[in-house]
């Protein structure tokens, strides 16, 4: 039957047995619609509000491919300076990854003085002299001559050269580029890899490849008299200049610490504390109250703005760190454990609490087995999500791998450490994930097991 064969009688009789689905308010019709524009509205003010179309216009996106190279790559930088008599002097930068003689095989040195710089083919590659430089890209060879202290861009300049200031530079892809300049030209050649990234120039390990580094750590003769070759390796692979791994290990392991006795501390503190917010555990509503608003509290300052406090009180260190985690989960625990008690099935209590247990023996025996697996549960999820918190809480002064990743990446120019140490934060997050994920399957399952298995009558 249709609404057109409908009589009125039975029209009316409908509309008074479902008045809510005929006479529907304005926010139910058109609820769905308004709150869709009102969404779009808010996101173009945002966009008006914040500047997003200007930012994005002169947003330097060049620089986001530079950083990324930076961070899978390594780079030598030679410069060339012109001397008054003629002759170019080659200075490497300080603590060159390419040792303290470094004799590239990207770089000749001609017999009439002038060096040749390969940028990873024949067609790519800078001839410099003193006189002037030829700078050849894609096989087609561009003379820059120098006008005072001013460098001229070629007339035929193809789009790899540029010319500001006086600078010419010509880029070279991901193999690098060159600054040429009346005075000089500074040539940053890139190669991709980590340089050095297990002995630095000044250990005896370094330059040696795998075969001969095997050799040498299973029959080679000693270099140190007073240990084997296997422990100067270790030795000089933790004590690496470049890498530094024994100080950024140590800073993860103060970073897995921080995150493991802030968290431990915090849930000692919420669970007694929880019984008393709980409504159904304590009935002095003051109690209530006051533990719930100090729960409050702690939790609704968050733990970057706690670190900046406790760094200024403690100074920077781990302490700082731990204090931070401790206070901004002791508040978050305590809401979610008092809620959990709330929640409870007080059959279990009550049946307890008939054979004449004590208020203790309550507590114990009617809420810990139904609240244990929930709160170790919740506590293992914030130990893992606390590794990446004290990781940048670290970067305030509160110690760990947070302050060691700020300062590379103040330098601006080892990004290759950046990505190291990320790269490291990365194993230790998805390994506790991992492990704390398997740790709550198991309480859970094993909490449901218990649940659905029969007990003796």
């Amino acid at each position: 039957m249709t609404a057109s064969t409908l009589s009125p009688q039975e029209r009316n009789r409908l509309r008074q047995a479902h008045p809510e689905v005929f006479n529907r308010s304005i926010a139910q019709r058109w609820g769905g619609l308004l709150l869709i524009a009102g969404a779009l509205v808010y996101l173009a003010y945002c966009w008006s509000f914040f500047d997003v179309g200007s930012k994005l216009a002169n947003g330097k996106w060049e620089r986001a491919s530079i950083y990324m190279a930076d961070w899978i790559s390594w780079e030598a930088q030679p410069r060339f300076r012109f001397q008054d008599d003629g002759s170019t002097r080659i200075e490497f930068q300080r603590f060159s990854p390419l040792g303290d003689n470094p004799d590239p095989d990207w770089l000749v040195t001609q017999p009439d003085g002038s060096h040749d710089v390969s940028f990873g083919s024949d067609r790519d590659h800078i001839d410099i002299a003193s006189t002037g430089v030829t700078a050849i890209v894609n096989g087609v060879a561009y003379d820059i001559v120098f006008d005072g202290e001013a460098a001229l861009l070629p007339a035929n300049a193809p789009p790899q050269m540029s010319e500001r200031n006086g600078r010419v530079t010509v880029e070279y892809g991901f193999a690098g580029s060159a600054e040429i300049r009346a005075t000089q030209v500074l040539v940053r050649r890139r190669f991709l890899g980590w340089e050095n990234f297990f002995f630095d120039p000044q250990s005896p390990f370094w330059g040696m490849g795998p075969g001969e580094l095997w050799t040498s750590l299973t029959s080679g003769e000693r270099f140190d008299p007073d240990q084997t070759n296997l422990s100067l390796a270790w030795t000089e692979f933790l004590t690496n200049a470049e890498w530094q791994h024994g100080d950024v290990l140590n800073k993860l392991i103060q970073t897995i610490v921080m995150a493991f006795v802030g968290t431990l501390f915090a849930a000692a503190l919420a669970f007694p504390l929880a019984f008393i917010a709980a409504r159904n555990v304590t009935n002095s509503r003051p109690a209530n109250w006051i533990t719930k608003r100090f729960f409050d509290f702690t939790r609704s300052v968050d733990m970057l703005i706690w670190a900046l406090v406790f760094t200024r009180g403690f100074g920077p260190g781990p302490l700082a760190g731990i204090a931070a985690i401790f206070v901004t989960d002791t508040g978050t625990f305590g809401k979610l454990f008092s809620e959990t008690i709330e929640n409870i099935d007080d059959k279990q209590r009550e049946g307890i609490r008939s054979v004449g247990a004590s208020p203790a023996e309550v507590n114990r025996f009617g809420i810990m087995p139904q609240v244990a697996p929930v709160i170790i549960s919740q506590t293992l999820y914030f130990w893992e999500a606390n590794i990446r918190g004290a990781t940048i809480i670290g970067a305030v002064g509160a110690g760990g791998i947070g302050l060691k990743l700020l300062e590379a990446m103040r330098t601006n120019q080892d990004w290759e450490n950046v990505a190291y140490m990320v790269v490291l934060i990365l194993i230790v997050v998805f390994a506790f994930d991992s492990l704390s994920a398997r740790i709550r399957r198991r309480l859970i399952a094993g909490s449901e097991h218990a649940a659905h298995t029969p007990r003796p009558v």
